[in-house]
């Protein structure tokens, strides 16, 4: 009976656990960092870049953003998966334009480390990364 009540204590603390390490490692995965972040000079809205660097078969989490979206590939290859259009994937030199709140996935798909610059023209005070579900 108290070897029962270990196993369903083990079985539920890596139930929980499993998810929360799962995230924490997809965060490592995917590194963002600011290039640049500026008032547009039009009312209401902000441009900002960012370089974000996957490692080897790093997904990004679903999400969209307020406003629109160019990713440019620096380097490796990326797959992006925009909701309800088919999976699009790019090469080094390449771009993808992404509409105003269109929930999408990005997903290294080359051997080695991937980079993109995202450029982001979105309006102002809002998060630029919107989770979705």
């Amino acid at each position: 009976m108290k070897t029962t009540r270990i196993m369903a204590a083990a079985v539920l603390a890596f139930g929980i656990g499993m998810p929360l390490s799962l995230a924490h490692a997809q965060q490592q995965a995917v590194q963002r960092t600011d290039v640049l972040h500026n008032d547009l000079g039009v009312a209401g809205r902000e441009f900002s870049q960012v370089r974000v660097d996957f490692e080897p078969g790093a997904v990004s989490i679903k999400h969209s953003h307020p406003g629109v979206e160019v990713a440019y590939v620096l380097e490796g290859t990326m797959e992006y998966q925009l909701e309800g259009r088919p999976p699009v994937t790019l090469k080094a030199g390449e771009a993808l334009f992404i509409p105003d709140g269109v929930a999408h996935v990005a997903k290294n798909v080359s051997s080695g480390k991937t980079s993109e610059l995202a450029t982001y023209i979105v309006r102002k005070g809002e998060p630029v990364v919107v989770p979705e579900k």
